[in-house]
């Protein structure tokens, strides 16, 4: 299961927002009541998009992803882009371990653009985190689907279907067509040793 998580999770991340580095969103640190109250109040003070996106960013560039969150999430809300919100929204859940809130925000994006394959990979894995094993097999899917000649997806795809699904037969047939797609890949030798027949 980690093996699958830190691959689709870094691949799709990276896809995603270009450098996503798994660090940051809703709960590095406990915040209280009157914290909250107070930031509230600032965001109600500051509802245009571009200072809410500013105070997130700033937010998250200290570590404080429950702040950072609220702040990008109000962005989004009072009609910042979700194209460039969102990526960064994401970054600081995946970051805090907040998978089931990165996939309640990502999934009116996908909703609404069903074909974009980098967020969806990126759903798939999140899904893996949280033991959604069937999600994650619809989603992945889903991407090869609409990225056929990806060769990680497939990878992605055969250690699901290992690992968390035990369909063995099917996974076969995902390393198989991962190695075609990638002979000389960074998974060869693990998918060469997957495979129910050795293949030359």
């Amino acid at each position: 299961m980690s093996r699958l998580a830190s691959l689709a999770s870094l691949a799709s991340l990276a896809s995603l927002a270009g450098c996503l580095s798994l660090t940051g969103c809703a709960s590095s640190a406990t915040v209280s009541g009157e914290h909250v109250q107070q930031d509230l109040a600032t965001m109600r003070a500051e509802r245009t998009p571009d200072k809410l996106a500013a105070r997130g960013r700033a937010f998250a560039s200290v570590g404080d992803y429950t702040r950072a969150e609220q702040y990008l999430s109000g962005a989004i809300d009072v009609g910042g882009d979700p194209g460039l919100l969102l990526p960064e929204l994401l970054k600081v859940c995946v970051a805090s371990k907040r998978y089931r809130v990165a996939i309640d925000y990502a999934s009116p994006w996908l909703t609404r653009y069903p074909s974009d394959t980098k967020l969806r990979f990126l759903v798939a894995a999140l899904r893996i985190n949280i033991g959604d094993s069937a999600g994650a097999k619809t989603d992945l899917e889903q991407v090869i689907a609409g990225q056929p000649a990806d060769p990680a997806a497939h990878f992605a795809y055969a250690v699901l279907l290992r690992d968390q699904l035990g369909q063995r037969a099917d996974a076969d047939r995902e390393f198989r067509e991962y190695l075609r797609l990638a002979p000389d890949g960074g998974h060869v030798k693990e998918a060469r040793g997957a495979l129910l027949k050795s293949v030359p």
